[in-house]
């Protein structure tokens, strides 16, 4: 009860600030779409839109980060979308503000604080959060040589040692757990050091096992 009173003292400031922020921009691009055309509940829709947009936008960023998702160009596409919601955001704002320095900068304050408010939670989410456990290596050091055959299964007229298939399994096992998706001949063939043949019979016999 004290840590969950803890980290509602923590947290509640800036809950409270991304509501009433909220709010506040959601206000001015629900005023802003019904000027242009947008009246009745698409003026609503549309401000839903783009302020869950950003939030949506900058949870998947946090995520990319915590995965270890590499980007692909200058700029990710959780990135890109948050950068068009901040924009269409603070653009509703200015709209609705007087042509003066003050009017733009309090006419942007809600935006701008909403988006601080959801960066803030966000951060803290993401520390908060239990790191996924490491997975433990293969051993490398296991007498691999002396269970792995010279020569294919049909090559030799014997079946498969039960060690070697037993190895070969926590092989792909781990490679599954790295990467999400099943372990190819070439990427065992590899690891354990055969044959293409014999990485082909042992997947083979993971796949019926």
């Amino acid at each position: 009860m004290r840590r969950f009173a803890c980290r509602l003292l923590d947290t509640g400031p800036v809950l409270i600030l991304a509501a009433i922020a909220g709010a506040g921009s959601f206000t001015h691009i629900r005023d802003t779409a019904s000027q242009h055309g947008q009246a009745g509940w698409m003026s609503w829709a549309i401000a839903v839109c783009i302020d869950l947009t950003c939030v949506m936008a900058a949870r998947e960023r946090q995520r990319d980060k915590k995965t270890g998702r590499t980007q692909r160009g200058p700029l990710s596409w959780p990135v890109l979308v948050l950068t068009g919601g901040i924009i269409l955001s603070l653009a509703a704002n200015l709209a609705q503000a007087d042509p003066t320095i003050w009017g733009w900068i309090t006419a942007a304050t809600p935006a701008s604080a909403f988006l601080i408010a959801v960066s803030m939670l966000e951060r803290r989410a993401t520390r908060l959060e239990p790191s996924a456990p490491e997975l433990a290596p293969v051993l490398t050091s296991t007498p691999v040589p002396e269970l792995i055959p010279t020569q294919a299964p049909d090559e030799q007229g014997d079946a498969l040692a039960p060690a070697l298939v037993d190895y070969a399994q926590r092989v792909a096992d781990e490679h599954h757990a790295r990467h999400g998706k099943p372990i190819t001949d070439d990427a065992l063939r590899t690891r354990l050091g055969v044959s293409s043949q014999l990485a082909t019979d042992l997947l083979r016999t993971l796949r019926t096992a």
